[in-house]
């Protein structure tokens, strides 16, 4: 029970800042793309990509943060992390779609993120992996208990690497998009169903070597 009223309280907090981030879009948006955001990019000045690059790092300290004040072990402290992560991305989306009506479908394209090269992709990627990292990061929590002691197998963690680089590549192939402005050319579902693959591949070596306890 407590780990769950911890579940949430990371929630609430990334849902909450997910709506910061989305604000700052908002502004971001009504400067640079008045009429509606769309490929291809239109040109930011340097400093101001700056901002944009030191604001996506702070959030990766703020979740962080989040994670190593909510979890007891290394493994507890990571799932809280992929909790905080998985939630802001999916409420940052959702808060947008409330202020912007943007995206108008799952299959828009969007600057996923900045670091270390752009991210592209349609948003139905990173909604999917999100809701993954939930799923995995509260498997782990049960499976670790109150006192966060989680031993997975070696297989699992390699199919959970592999799927993360598979999807990764995915939305690195297009780098140029959004470097020299360009259109995006069609997105590698492919490589996300690949990835997915992978993720449920390690859910189920995690069950079957330690099921949840009911």
């Amino acid at each position: 029970m407590k780990n769950l009223r911890t579940i949430v309280l990371v929630s609430l907090f990334a849902a909450a800042f997910a709506f910061v981030e989305s604000s700052v879009v908002v502004y971001l948006r009504q400067l640079f793309y008045p009429t509606g955001f769309a490929f291809p990019l239109k040109p930011m000045p340097s400093w101001l990509v700056m901002v944009e690059l030191a604001r996506e790092f702070a959030t990766l300290v703020m979740l962080l943060t989040v994670g190593m004040i909510a979890g007891k072990s290394s493994w507890q402290r990571f799932s809280y992390f992929m909790v905080g992560f998985g939630v802001w991305d999916i409420f940052y989306y959702i808060w947008l779609k409330l202020l912007l009506d943007w995206p108008a479908s799952l299959a828009d394209w969007d600057i996923l993120f900045l670091i270390p090269l752009p991210w592209i992709g349609p948003v139905l990627a990173p909604v999917l992996v999100s809701l993954v990292m939930i799923a995995g990061a509260v498997l782990i929590i049960r499976r670790g208990g109150e006192n966060g002691q989680f031993r997975p197998r070696r297989s699992a963690i390699i199919l959970s690497l592999l799927g993360s680089g598979i999807i990764l590549s995915s939305f690195l192939l297009d780098t140029d998009s959004a470097v020299r402005f360009q259109v995006p050319r069609q997105y590698h579902y492919e490589m996300l169903v690949i990835g997915m693959v992978c993720y449920v591949a390690a859910f189920v070596v995690t069950l079957r070597r330690h099921p949840i306890p009911s």
